[in-house]
C-alpha cells in the first residue's frame, strides 16, 4: 500500500501498512509429450497486477533469480538451459547499483529433454524465484514438480528411441543441483512449524515449541490491520477528493457561483420547500455527474491497468508533464477551457426543460463551465487515486471532491441568509489558483523522481529534488508577500494576516528543507523526496543494527534479560526495508527504544546460506522443504504470524506472545514510537 500528498492542506497522509499471505505468482507446469524422445517442461508463471518476477541469471549481490532445480532426473537427460517466452523488462535499479531484469502480468519457461528410458522416467525438482511490487518484495517462494512414465506415451516413445537406434535406456543422468542431498527431518504436523536447532549436525525440533506457535488469532485480538489486510486505502483517497472539492470552491470559477445558483432556486418559486428541494437535487446531480465520470475512467482504462500505474516510469513521466501542465493553468499561461459550444448546448438544454432533468442539466453546466479551475484539481485527484493501486480509486475520489462541492448549494439554500456573510468574490480567489499552480509543481517533482530512479538517470538526485522544493517554497513566501505578480493578479494594496501566516509557513517549510542538502534526514518529507543513498554529500551517519539474526538465539537472551523482542522480517532485497531504516530508525527515539529497550531481532528472508539439515514440513496440505536460513524465517513468518510481506515488525515477550498488533511499511515516526511504546506498555503489565 502507496502515500500521497494533501496538496491543499500540506498535511502529510500515512496509508496504513498492510501485508498477509501474498501469492502474486501462480506457477502451472506441465510436461508437453511427443512422439520423438525430447519433450518439453514448460513453466508458466501468472503475475498479479503490479508485481513482477525477477528474471533468470542476475548479478551476484542482487535479488533472487528465477532458476529451476532437478533433484532427481532418472530416465532422461536436460537439452540447454530455460528459455523465457519473451523478453525481461530491464530497469536499472540504485539500491542495488546494478540493471535487475523481471517479467510482468505472465512469461513461460521452456527445458527441453531427451527421454532415454521411457519406463524409468523419473523428474522431480522446483522453481525457485522470487516477487516484488512497488512496496514489497516478499521471500524467495519455491514451487514443486513431479512427473513419471504417467505423463507420456511409453509406447511411442520407446518406439522413437528404437528408431533412433538407441535399443538400450541409457544411464540415468542426474542434474547437477546446488542443493544438498542430506537425509530430510520427519514431516512436520500439517500447518504446525518446526523449530530447528542444530544438535551433532542433526535437525530436532527445540524444547519450548510455543516460540513457534501461531499467534495470528492472538495478534487478530489486538486488532491487528495489518493481519486482517483491511483496505484502508478508500478512506485516504475520499478525504483526498473531499479536501479538493473545498479547494475548488474557492476558486474564481466556482465561488461566485453559489450565490447566483442559490437565488435563482429561491426566486424561481415561491414556495421556500420546493426551492430547498430543487437546490438539493442539484446537489445529488453534482455528485452523480462527477461519481459516473469516475466509474467511467476505471471502466475505459481498467483495473488492471490502474494498479500497474503507480510502478510503471513511463507513466509516472506522463504524470509529471500533465502536473507542471495544471501548474501553468494555474499560474495564468493559459486556461484549459472545454468548447463553448458544449456549455451552449446543455445552457439550452436547461432552459427548454423542466424537472428534475432542468436540474440535471443546470448541474451538468456548471460542471464544464468551472472547468479551468477545477480541472487541474480534478486531474490531480485522479492521478493520486489511480496511483494508489485502488481499483475504485478514481470513482471515491471523484465522489469525495463532488460531495464537497455540492455542500454549499444545498446548505445556502436552506439558510438563505448565511449568503450575506460570504466573503465577495476578488482577486484573493486567483491567489488560491497560484499557491495551488505551485503545490502542482512540487507534487510533479515525486512523480518524476519514481521514473528517475526506475531509469538510473539520476537528474534528480536527493539534493536536486530539495533544492527544487526549496525553490519552490520559497518563491511560493514572495508571492504571498506580494513580492511575486503573474500577469492576471490583481494590485495587492496591503498583505492581510492569512496571508502574512501562510508566507511564514512557506519560507519555514523552505529553511526546514536546507539542512536536507547535507544529509539531515526531513522525516517529513522522507516519503516524497528520493532515497538518502541518491545524496552524493551526506554527514548524516545514525544507523541501528539488530544485536541478533537468529530467532531461537534473539528469543533466549530476551528471556534471561527479562526484556521484550521486536522482530524484524527484513531481506536484502527489500527496498522498503531500507527505506524504513534510513527515515524512521535514524529518529533519536526511535534508536533509543530499539537499542535499550528492545531485543531487535532481524530475521533476512531471503538468507541463502543452508540449513545443517533441510527441515520438511507440510502446509496448507502442501509438503516443502525449507533449505536456507531465509526459507526458515519466511516460514516462522507465514505459520506464526500470519503474514509474508517485508518489511513486518512484531513486538513478543520471551515466551513468544505478541505485545500488540503488528507494523508494516509507513514512514510515519509517531506511529512507530506508538508502536513500540505499546509494546513496553504492555511487556511491563505483565
Amino acid at each position: 500500500m502507496k502515500k500521497f500528498l494533501c496538496l491543499w492542506l500540506l498535511t502529510l497522509v500515512a496509508c496504513l501498512g498492510q501485508a498477509q499471505i501474498l501469492t502474486p505468482v501462480k506457477w502451472k507446469i506441465k510436461l508437453d509429450d511427443s512422439e520423438s524422445v525430447e519433450k518439453t517442461l514448460t513453466f508458466t508463471a501468472t503475475i498479479d497486477n503490479g508485481w513482477h518476477l525477477y528474471d533468470m541469471n542476475l548479478p551476484e549481490g542482487g535479488p533472487v533469480s528465477t532458476s529451476f532445480a532437478f533433484e532427481t532426473l532418472e530416465g532422461a537427460k536436460l537439452i540447454g538451459n530455460p528459455v523465457a517466452s519473451k523478453e525481461a523488462t530491464t530497469v536499472f535499479d540504485e539500491q542495488f547499483n546494478m540493471n535487475l531484469r523481471w517479467f510482468a502480468k505472465n512469461v513461460s519457461f521452456t527445458q527441453k529433454i531427451e527421454v532415454t528410458d521411457p519406463k524409468g522416467l523419473k523428474l522431480e525438482g522446483y522453481v525457485e524465484f522470487m516477487a516484488c511490487n512497488d512496496e514489497n518484495c516478499l521471500p524467495p517462494e519455491k514451487e514443486e514438480f513431479s512427473f513419471d512414465k504417467k505423463n507420456i506415451d511409453v509406447e511411442k516413445t520407446l518406439a522413437a528411441l528404437a528408431a533412433k537406434g538407441e535399443t538400450q535406456p541409457e544411464e540415468p543422468l542426474v542434474a547437477d543441483t546446488s542443493e544438498e542431498t542430506a537425509e530430510q527431518a520427519p514431516v512436520a504436523e500439517e500447518n504446525k512449524p518446526v523449530a530447528p536447532t542444530k544438535t551433532a549436525n542433526k535437525t530436532t525440533t527445540v524444547g519450548n515449541t510455543d516460540l513457534w506457535e501461531p499467534v495470528i488469532d492472538e495478534l487478530k485480538a489486538f486488532g491487528d490491520a495489518t493481519i486482517t489486510a483491511a483496505d484502508t486505502s478508500w478512506l485516504f483517497i475520499f478525504f483526498a477528493g473531499f479536501l479538493g472539492g473545498l479547494v475548488a470552491l474557492l476558486t474564481p470559477c466556482v465561488w461566485p457561483m453559489i450565490p447566483m445558483t442559490v437565488s435563482f432556486f429561491l426566486k424561481r418559486t415561491k414556495d421556500r420547500k420546493k426551492a430547498i428541494r430543487d437546490a438539493m437535487t442539484y446537489g445529488v446531480s453534482i455528485i452523480v455527474i462527477y461519481l459516473v465520470m469516475g466509474l467511467l475512467i476505471t471502466g475505459l482504462f481498467g483495473a488492471s491497468a490502474l494498479n500497474d500505474l503507480s510502478t510503471n516510469a513511463i507513466f509516472n513521466i506522463i504524470f509529471f508533464l500533465l502536473l507542471v501542465l495544471f501548474a501553468l493553468s494555474f499560474f495564468g499561461a493559459f486556461e484549459l477551457v472545454l468548447p463553448a459550444s458544449w456549455t451552449n448546448k446543455l445552457d439550452s438544454k436547461a432552459d427548454s426543460t423542466t424537472g428534475i432533468i432542468s436540474i440535471f442539466f443546470m448541474s451538468f453546466t456548471l460542471v464544464l463551465v468551472s472547468f479551468s479551475c477545477t480541472g487541474p484539481i480534478i486531474g490531480t485527484l485522479l492521478v493520486q487515486a489511480a496511483s494508489m493501486g485502488t481499483a475504485i480509486g478514481p470513482a471515491i475520489g471523484m465522489f469525495g471532491f463532488a460531495l464537497a462541492l455540492s455542500i454549499p448549494f444545498s446548505l445556502f439554500a436552506i439558510f438563505p441568509n448565511m449568503l450575506q456573510s460570504m466573503p465577495k468574490s476578488g482577486g484573493w480567489l486567483n491567489s488560491v489558483k497560484v499557491v495551488l499552480g505551485f503545490l502542482e509543481l512540487a507534487l510533479a517533482l515525486k512523480f518524476l523522481s519514481v521514473a528517475d530512479l526506475a531509469y538510473g538517470w539520476r537528474l534528480l538526485d536527493r539534493e536536486v529534488f530539495i533544492v527544487l522544493w526549496i525553490a519552490i517554497f520559497a518563491l511560493l513566501g514572495f508571492y504571498l508577500l506580494g513580492k511575486i505578480k503573474f500577469s492576471h493578479d490583481s494590485d495587492l494594496k496591503y498583505v492581510s494576516v492569512p496571508r502574512l501566516f501562510m508566507s511564514i509557513i512557506s519560507f519555514a517549510f523552505a529553511i526546514y528543507m536546507i539542512p536536507g542538502l547535507w544529509g539531515a534526514p526531513l522525516k517529513a518529507i522522507s516519503a516524497f523526496a528520493p532515497p538518502l543513498y541518491t545524496q552524493d554529500f551526506n554527514l548524516y551517519d545514525s544507523e541501528v543494527h539488530a544485536a541478533f539474526d537468529d530467532y531461537e538465539l534473539g528469543m533466549e537472551y530476551a528471556r534471561k534479560n527479562n526484556k521484550p523482542v521486536m522482530i524484524d522480517f527484513s531481506g536484502y532485497g527489500c527496498v522498503n526495508c531500507r527505506k524504513m531504516e534510513a527515515s524512521v530508525w535514524t529518529d533519536a527515539r526511535v534508536k533509543d527504544l530499539l537499542e535499550k529497550d528492545y531485543v531487535l531481532i532481524t530475521l533476512m528472508v531471503d538468507d541463502k546460506t543452508k540449513l545443517p539439515e533441510p527441515i520438511q514440513i507440510e502446509e496448507n496440505g502442501k509438503k516443502r522443504t525449507l533449505k536456507t536460513v531465509g526459507d526458515k524465517w519466511s516460514y516462522l513468518q507465514r505459520s506464526k504470524f500470519g503474514a509474508n510481506a517485508q518489511p513486518f515488525y512484531v513486538t513478543l515477550d520471551g515466551e513468544g506472545k505478541p505485545l500488540g498488533p503488528s507494523y508494516a511499511f509507513n514512514e510515519d515516526v509517531s506511529l512507530y514510537i506508538q508502536f513500540l511504546e505499546n509494546g513496553l506498555k504492555q511487556f511491563k503489565s505483565k
